[in-house]
């Protein structure tokens, strides 16, 4: 069941480093801005965009998998159809590393199925929330 309760949204805003998964280069939208805020706020922003050197400072990775850092958490800014994939490489990533044990789909993002398959392999799941409004709300 996907986390939603203050307490279990709270503790995963706790994450050091986030992974972006669409990060954009594009000051503006959501998946510049949030991660932008976040930076601003202490976190470790690791930005996953194939099309894309660098953003926001920071070298970006085409996929998951090629993220040499310890992720906490795996921000999610693509759409949902694209979900189960990126879930399934967070599984794996999980399984292998040890790490990457929450994913943050942000507002209008989600996959029932998906989700309920990463947390039976022990990974927390936020759907369809923003981590910048639910950090401002809980850490403000």
């Amino acid at each position: 069941m996907p986390t939603t309760d203050d307490e279990g949204l709270d503790r995963l805003l706790d994450a050091e480093t986030v992974a972006v998964i669409g990060c954009s280069t594009t000051p503006g939208k959501a998946a510049h801005d949030v991660p932008a805020y976040l930076q601003r706020h202490g976190y470790r922003i690791v930005p996953v965009n194939p099309f894309a050197d660098e953003v926001l400072g920071e070298p970006a990775f085409d996929e998951l998998a090629d993220v040499e850092a310890e992720v906490d958490l795996v921000n999610v800014f693509r759409p949902s159809e694209e979900v189960p994939e990126i879930l399934e490489a967070v599984r794996e990533r999980h399984a292998a590393r040890g790490d990457a044990g929450a994913a943050w789909l942000q507002l209008g993002i989600g996959h029932d199925e998906a989700a309920a398959a990463a947390e039976a392999d022990g990974i927390e799941v936020v759907q369809d929330r923003c981590m910048k409004v639910e950090h401002g709300r809980l850490r403000g």
